[in-house]
């Protein structure tokens, strides 16, 4: 028998021996993955059947029922008013703006800066950067409390503001990844034209980190949106509160009180998962592509 005719007889055997083999890993991995969706989604759907019920419907009925009108739009209108999410999302809105754009624009002259420049401290700074990311932030807050309080900001939306204008290892790292691919050629003959750093950064570094900065702009509007703890602690003013802190209005002993907190939690979902819905292929691209070396 001709060999080239054993060895394809060997690779049939071989992909028919396999073939079972993969079946099974395909399917256990649709099944973990059904089961973490079925995790995810089960406690969402709670809480959303929950939100359309009325407040007899919600003591007399089992929170796992479905509620007898999807068009209860009742608690959502009351949830609403009373937690005068109006100021909430205004406020939050003045967190995320000023918090996203302050972080992108430090993060990229930071990275531009640990990229394109060699100095002593350099890999200290790093190192320092990696820690920071290490250690809890919950075990840094009575630290950075005391020195916002040393400043008088406790008790203004400034306080959250400078938190949230810090460069974490994340960011930083997202950037760095980005500056790796773009030639310092550019650098160069722009240096030769007589352009600054200043006019580099500006005119040819950052319009390329693009697709970096659409990733860092999600990722930390989304962080900035769902703290509540900073934002509770800094920011405990009625006329301060945010989409978050808005929650505490609807908290109490009252058992009726579940159904007006499922809605209003539902209206604060509703932005962060439209962000992320239409911008998720973003956030992927962004991540991926700056840790492929080309």
């Amino acid at each position: 028998m001709p060999t080239t005719t054993i060895q394809n007889t060997s690779k049939v055997v071989s992909d028919t021996k396999k073939g079972p083999r993969i079946l099974i890993l395909t399917a256990l991995r649709h099944v973990i993955l059904l089961f973490w969706a079925f995790i995810v989604l089960y406690p969402l759907s709670i809480l959303l059947f929950t939100s359309f019920k009325t407040d007899e419907e919600y003591v007399n009925t089992s929170v796992f029922s479905l509620p007898k009108s999807f068009l209860n739009f009742g608690n959502y209108a009351k949830a609403f008013l009373e937690g005068d999410f109006i100021t909430a999302f205004k406020n939050s809105m003045i967190l995320v703006v000023v918090g996203a754009a302050g972080t992108v624009l430090i993060g990229a002259m930071v990275a531009f800066c640990l990229d394109r420049f060699d100095f002593k401290f350099k890999k200290y700074i790093k190192t320092l950067y990696t820690i920071s990311y290490v250690v809890p932030s919950v075990a840094l807050q009575v630290s950075i409390y005391a020195v916002m309080k040393g400043l008088n900001l406790t008790g203004t939306v400034y306080a959250p503001i400078l938190i949230y204008l810090s460069t974490d290892i994340v960011q930083l790292w997202i950037y760095l990844q980005f500056m790796e691919k773009i030639s310092v050629s550019l650098d160069e003959s722009a240096m030769i034209e007589g352009a600054s750093y200043l006019k580099i950064f500006t005119s040819i570094i950052f319009p390329l980190l693009a697709p970096a900065t659409a990733t860092i702009v999600i990722l930390k509007s989304v962080t900035i949106y769902n703290d509540m703890y900073t934002q509770y602690l800094y920011m405990s003013k009625l006329e301060l509160k945010t989409a978050t802190t808005a929650l505490m209005a609807f908290q109490g002993d009252r058992i009726n009180v579940q159904n007006l907190m499922s809605a209003a939690i539902i209206l604060v979902m509703v932005p962060t998962i439209l962000i992320f819905l239409s911008m998720q292929k973003y956030i992927f691209q962004g991540i991926t592509a700056g840790s492929v070396k080309e």
